[in-house]
């Protein structure tokens, strides 16, 4: 079992604020996100994740082992800001690339909008950052945290609650006989879509199959982007390029002439395979539905297929246990916005409990736990109605709803005012 703990004798050990502990089951991008989170509040937190972790080296995280072959994710200026709040975003910057306009428009109709940085008057509209770059920067911080504790090759395998706290027990994988157990005050599930903690704490889930998949990679074109991002909706569904950062340098760099695009393209179900496995026809796909507004697509890496399927979590809170990420709400990829609203909902979790804290209250109170529930569904039903909208409406083939959706998507363009409202909920400044 490698066990990568943050309290190795490497690291100068604080004390934390408070005794109370917190146990994070899931070690992903929003897993290690909320332990920095609450490490920042003066938290410990105990990080189990049930996947290996690499090995890191400060040495070399700045190096790009794949030029054309990674996902992506697209950081709104809220998702940013709170990275900022802890430290961690001069780190992560140099592999971000900014949207500056976001161009969006229908296939083979007349409808079109164009956001623009200078317009709206912001410092962009968010960053584009490689995942694997994110991951590793956060997992890095994570390992030299005092107040986060790392234990993976972990499966969970039981939860039971008391009236003053909270038993997680785990076996290392491969060691079934090595059951071992944690308390805590408080458990947050992290662990993806089919959450091993949710199942055992009998939550269920609303699920709806979008009949799609997504074909998830990167490509490179012989037109800069120029820091455009680009959502085409097309028959088949949505779409999206994005701009990335050249293989040196920093993507923030207003002279730097980017021709990486991280792609999004969305197909029925059953159809991906050719787009996966023939690169020309992936290639001549992505030039015929974005014509010439991205140049000509002349070069694709490696890709993955996803099958689309949204998934809610009947409740988000159990006792002393909260549900939060793809466990609490995994979300169609249209306008990026599932990775940003579990930092939304990350961030208002740890300040609560940094509050209670403060006040020497329990912080895996149930009272608590449902209020911060509570503070969270206006932000996560508009999202989820805004992403479902966009998904069925731009999908519709009646001529009339067509029709309907371009004129909205002029009106969008040319009316005053509703820019701002729209360009600052996407941008996770206002829910």
């Amino acid at each position: 079992m490698q066990n990568t703990n943050a309290t190795s004798s490497t690291v100068k050990k604080k004390a934390a604020i408070t005794e109370q502990q917190v146990l994070i089951a899931g070690g992903g991008h929003v897993g290690l996100s909320f332990a920095l989170l609450l490490a920042h509040h003066g938290i410990a937190s105990t990080l189990l994740e049930k996947n290996s972790y690499p090995t890191i080296s400060p040495q070399d995280d700045r190096t790009r082992s794949h030029y054309l072959d990674s996902r992506n994710t697209a950081l709104s200026r809220r998702t940013v800001q709170i990275y900022q709040e802890i430290g961690l975003w001069d780190e992560l910057q140099s592999h971000a690339c900014r949207i500056d306009a976001v161009q969006i428009s229908e296939q083979g109709s007349f409808g079109r909008a164009q956001l623009n940085k200078a317009e709206e008057q912001v410092e962009s509209f968010g960053q584009v950052m490689e995942n694997a770059w994110l991951g590793r920067k956060l997992l890095l911080a994570a390992q030299q945290e005092p107040l986060i504790s790392i234990i993976d090759n972990a499966n969970v395998i039981a939860v039971e609650q008391q009236p003053d706290g909270v038993t997680l027990s785990f076996s290392y994988y491969g060691e079934e006989e090595h059951e071992q157990q944690l308390q805590a005050s408080l458990l947050v599930a992290c662990d993806g879509r089919d959450s091993t903690v949710r199942q055992l704490l009998d939550i269920g889930t609303t699920t709806y199959d979008y009949q799609q998949t997504a074909i998830v990679g990167v490509v490179e074109t012989d037109k800069s982007h120029d820091h455009v991002a680009i959502e085409r909706f097309s028959p088949a569904g949505p779409l999206a390029v994005l701009p990335l950062t050249d293989p040196e340098g920093d993507g923030n760099d207003e002279y730097q002439q980017g021709y990486r695009r991280s792609v999004v393209w969305v197909c029925p179900k059953g159809e991906e395979k050719r787009y996966l496995e023939d690169d020309a026809h992936f290639l001549a796909t992505l030039q015929q539905a974005f014509g010439d507004r991205a140049g000509t697509f002349i070069n694709a890496g490696r890709r993955g297929a996803y099958p689309l399927t949204r998934v809610l979590a009947d409740k988000q809170v159990a006792g002393r246990c909260v549900i939060m990420g793809n466990a609490a709400h995994t979300l169609h990829p249209v306008a990026g916005q599932g990775f940003n609203l579990c930092m939304r909902d990350a961030h208002v979790l740890a300040k609560m409990l940094s509050a209670q804290v403060l006040r020497g209250e329990d912080i895996g109170s149930p009272a608590l736990l449902t209020r911060y529930e509570k503070a969270r569904q206006t932000d996560q039903k508009r999202v989820i109605r805004f992403c479902d909208a966009v998904v069925h409406g731009f999908t519709h083939p009646n001529p009339a709803i067509k029709l309907a959706r371009n004129m909205a998507l002029v009106a969008f363009d040319k009316l005053p005012n509703i820019k701002p409202l729209v360009a600052n909920y996407a941008m996770g400044l206002k829910s």
